[in-house]
């Protein structure tokens, strides 16, 4: 499967901290799959990305079933076609098939589990602050952590996988050929999907790190709060190595302000947000705002604008993950634990 714009680490071809991540998502996840493997060219966004989504979504107390069900729920709002069949394949790897039907052909109210149907109507309006479901989840305190978390780092992995990820992890597109496809799939995941995985084993990979206070949703679970506190730094790092102050002051005041709808298919309003920068914060702006609010708005264009100023496939993956979780942490404000 090709990533877009940038060239992943190959398996055979690893050294230092990407060849110790590597393994590890191989084993516990059951495959290097493209949204951890389009992270690569830097080592510690690799580190931070897979430790932020292992520590929320593959270990715990929240049944493995439930988490996905938000996973390809967050997707589907996203319109992430990539993570929707990656995640539905994983709900058919749980055995759980009527969620990842009902879910994909947005028939919330068919899922036969009810609690998985009442997190799955939660996940839905993730991208709606103040609604009535966010106001008074359908979890406990104890199991926030894991559930708000998942759902945080598919509203950072969907941007990314929207800019640099093709339409499908599947050999076709083929409504019937798809079905057949994630039903093998499913089976080969099941295995690493029932494995037993350590709370916490992801945590070496980086340096502790403070947790800033928009992920204080974390705060409950030490493992998470760990991942998600050492992923905040690296991803700040990248950001700030690449991305003038000028510009990620302009990203931060549009995002703060945002409702969580769509801005639309016109390019107009980034134009107006971006107007007061000069030309190569402009090109470098375009981007990242385009991917922290409206990814599906990232064409090759914008790209190679940003690239004619930055050569290193690390730069433009800075700037993308800079933009994908200044959304996501944002999102995460709106996820009350009552």
């Amino acid at each position: 499967m090709a990533i877009r714009y940038i060239q992943a680490v190959a398996p055979n071809a690893t050294e230092g901290l990407v060849a110790r991540v590597y393994p590890q998502i191989k084993k516990e996840f059951g495959a290097l799959v493209e949204p951890f493997t389009l992270h690569s060219p830097s080592p510690e966004l690799l580190a931070g990305a897979w430790s932020a989504c292992r520590e929320s979504l593959l270990v715990g107390n929240v049944r493995r079933d439930v988490k996905e069900a938000v996973a390809a729920t967050v997707s589907r709002i996203n319109q992430c076609p990539y993570c929707v069949d990656a995640h539905t394949i994983m709900l058919n790897a749980t055995s759980a098939r009527n969620s990842a039907d009902a879910i994909i052909h947005q028939q919330d109210d068919q899922i036969r589990d009810q609690a998985v149907r009442s997190i799955v109507k939660w996940a839905a309006a993730t991208r709606s602050p103040g609604a009535k479901i966010l106001l008074s989840p359908p979890f406990s305190q104890k199991d926030a952590p894991e559930i708000i978390g998942t759902a945080v780092f598919f509203h950072y992995v969907n941007r990314m996988a929207s800019v640099l990820l093709s339409e499908t992890p599947l050999p076709s597109n083929h409504p019937l050929l798809k079905g057949f496809f994630k039903r093998m799939a499913g089976l080969f995941f099941s295995r690493a999907i029932h494995r037993s995985k350590p709370l916490g084993a992801s945590l070496e990979l980086l340096p502790e790190s403070e947790l800033p206070s928009d992920l204080v949703w974390a705060k409950r679970s030490p493992n998470i709060a760990g991942a998600f506190a050492r992923f905040a730094a690296v991803v700040n790092r990248a950001g700030r190595d690449v991305i003038p102050k000028d510009v990620r002051d302009c990203v931060v005041k549009h995002v703060q302000a945002w409702d969580g709808r769509d801005p639309g298919l016109g390019r107009q309003w980034v134009e107006e947000a971006i107007s007061g920068l000069d030309e190569k914060s402009k090109d470098i702006g375009r981007l990242v705002l385009l991917t922290a609010l409206a990814p599906y708005q990232v064409d090759e264009g914008v790209v190679n604008a940003f690239t004619a100023h930055f050569v290193k496939d690390e730069k433009l993956l800075g700037a993308l993950a800079w933009g994908s979780f200044t959304a996501a942490k944002k999102i995460g404000t709106w996820l009350h634990v009552s």
